[in-house]
């Protein structure tokens, strides 16, 4: 238990401190290279109310690849233990090393290739031109689609290496869905990147991201996937490492490279530790930021163009009632510690 604990907290504490220590030449690089979006978003606004409280100077002026510390820091720790372990194999080494094929492999590389997509994007966006460079409609159904891509590639993965074919239910056994795994996987993956629209003020998305994946790592752990918790913690110190300069004002944004592949890791944590359907409860509010942005939708085609909020997602519709960004942040992550301890009890208690 006290190995398996230090497994779990040494890595993540590794991970946070290399973010530290990286991130002075990370930033250093960001505004060199002026890696911040061409095109602000006040060229798409509609709705008056984003013109007041978006500030379209700092948009333009703060570098959007702060992910690339989270994902850089989290990959250079798990592939660090794991050369210990080959350079110096001994009992103690290979009982550190966390990346196993049948725990935390599909987890890693889908936070790589999740984030270098990502990184693609945002590439798009600073340096591009045309309807991809200002994101538009055409350029997020793209973007959809290679998220659609890249989860049915793990659900393959999924249903013909691991054997996975049914999923629990809390407190109500399992549901048996075959082949169907492959496609429910596809439409979670969908749902929680849908959620990374969170990333709207300065330290909202790391704040919440962190309690999330803090709360798969003590799921993890209660499952004994030692080594799963030991990757979730990893990402919840790198996160916070991020957070630590992104506190207002920001000093860089996470980015599509963060978003894109903190999103599609954490369906695959949900599913690999089987509580995809605690995910809603300890992500409470991804769910409640794409959620709001769907009803925003159907209000404005059903009720003639009338919104049901002032704008849409939910924390700028906040700050648009006169909230400030701070009181935002802090109320989200108050709420998204309390929604993943929930969520972990629910987990270990509904077995």
């Amino acid at each position: 238990m006290l190995l398996d604990l230090v497994k779990i907290f040494m890595p993540t504490t590794l991970a946070f401190f290399l973010g530290l220590f990286f991130t002075p030449f990370a930033a250093h690089f960001f505004y060199k290279y002026k890696m911040w979006k061409k095109y602000s978003r006040n060229g798409n606004a509609i709705a008056s109310d984003f013109r007041k409280i978006h500030n379209e100077q700092e948009e333009l002026r703060t570098p959007r690849v702060g992910g690339i510390i989270i994902w850089f820091s989290a990959l250079f720790t798990t592939f660090l233990f794991y050369l210990v372990s080959i350079l110096f194999p001994s009992a103690d080494t290979e009982k550190m090393n966390f990346l196993s094929r049948n725990q935390t492999l599909i987890p890693f590389f889908t936070l790589l290739l999740g984030s270098l997509i990502g990184l693609w994007d945002d590439f798009i966006q600073i340096y591009g031109d045309g309807r991809f460079a200002r994101d538009d409609k055409s350029w997020r159904k793209w973007k959809a689609g290679l998220i659609a891509f890249i989860s049915l590639l793990i659900g393959l993965w999924f249903f013909y290496k691991l054997g996975m074919t049914s999923l629990h239910i809390p407190f109500g056994g399992e549901i048996y869905l075959g082949i169907l795994i492959i496609p429910f996987f596809m439409l979670v993956a969908l749902a929680t990147f849908s959620g990374g629209v969170i990333d709207g003020i300065d330290g909202l998305s790391g704040g919440v991201l962190a309690s999330i994946f803090a709360a798969y790592s003590a799921i993890a752990f209660a499952n004994n996937q030692v080594d799963l918790a030991a990757f979730s913690g990893v990402l919840t110190g790198a996160i916070l490492a991020f957070l630590w300069f992104n506190i207002p004002p920001a000093r860089f944004y996470m980015g599509e490279t963060g978003i894109m592949g903190l999103t599609i890791t954490l369906a695959t944590l949900a599913f690999l530790t089987d509580s995809v359907f605690i995910l809603p409860v300890v992500a409470l509010p991804l769910v409640i930021t794409s959620g709001s942005v769907i009803l925003q939708i159907f209000s404005k085609k059903l009720r003639g163009g009338r919104r049901l909020f002032r704008l849409a997602p939910i924390h700028h519709h906040f700050e648009a009632i006169g909230w400030s960004p701070y009181k935002v942040t802090m109320r989200f992550w108050i709420l998204s510690i309390v929604f993943a301890i929930i969520g972990i009890i629910l987990a270990i208690i509904s077995r």
